[in-house]
């Protein structure tokens, strides 16, 4: 879900734009900023230690709208009181409970 999240808000830019990109997601920031997505993909979607990467076809997505946008991560511990990460927590249960009635 946390790669949707970025790649959805990242896709409603009409233009290339400087974007902070708040998350607490180390998977998600790790992945951009420790340049694991890329070395995986020129790894054909290969690890470090060999096993295949998960969700090579959003990996694929994010990258290509990286090239587009300059992005800055903030990663942000979850659950720990950050005023908007909590509102987005939130707005996920509002969303989920809504799906399942």
């Amino acid at each position: 879900m946390e790669l949707m999240a970025v790649i959805k808000g990242l896709s409603a830019l009409k233009e290339p734009c400087m974007v902070r990109l708040v998350t607490d997601s180390k998977y998600v920031s790790d992945g951009i900023e420790k340049g694991w997505a890329k070395s995986w993909q020129q790894n054909g979607w290969k690890k470090a230690d060999k096993k295949p990467a998960l969700n090579v076809d959003l990996w694929e997505q994010l990258l290509k709208l990286l090239d587009i946008h300059d992005v800055t991560i903030c990663w942000v511990k979850g659950h720990a009181g950050h005023k908007e990460n909590e509102r987005c927590d939130a707005m996920v249960v509002v969303y989920y409970k809504g799906l399942s009635q």
